[in-house]
């Protein structure tokens, strides 16, 4: 059996992540309409990524009997400036998010909940890969200061990103 803290701060970080999807599809919605098709896809397997983020934490409150609690998500930004200015956005929410997944961890050590911490590990891993990737981009995007040339052809590479669910 789980314990009340911990199981309320999985459900809390649950709907993060449910967000995070959300606020990438958002993300995808503005690129498609941009029409950066490849950056889109980067964002909608990003989503997709987090989807399954958010179901890793409903089914370890489900394995440890703890009562799932699905919250409203909020609405996500749906416009931003510049394809830099989206992926810097998505930058700082993983590191956003890296900061919560740290505090679990945390929470877990302070439970003396072993099997909280074990779980928790994959994602302290996760979230190293996934504030480098968006980095990684950022500082890309940087490099190319908008020109058009790098823009085309950042937005085919971005498009080649597979799901691996």
């Amino acid at each position: 059996m789980i314990g009340k803290k911990i199981a309320a701060a999985f459900n809390e970080q649950m709907n993060r992540e449910l967000y995070s999807s959300y606020l990438y599809l958002s993300m995808a919605a503005y690129f498609h309409s941009a029409k950066l098709d490849g950056f889109a896809g980067w964002m909608r397997v990003q989503a997709k990524e987090e989807d399954l983020h958010a179901m890793k934490f409903f089914e370890h409150l489900r394995d440890r009997g703890a009562r799932i609690a699905l919250e409203q998500i909020d609405k996500p930004k749906g416009v931003w400036k510049s394809p830099l200015e989206a992926f810097r956005a998505a930058y700082e929410h993983e590191r956003f998010i890296t900061s919560k997944i740290n505090g679990l961890y945390l929470l877990a050590e302070r439970e003396s909940d072993y099997a909280a911490k074990v779980f928790l590990d994959w994602f302290v891993k996760e979230q190293v890969e996934e504030e480098a990737t968006a980095s990684g981009v950022v500082n890309t995007l940087e490099r190319i200061k908008g020109s058009g040339d790098g823009i085309v052809m950042l937005d085919r590479e971005l498009g080649t990103r597979e799901f691996h669910g």
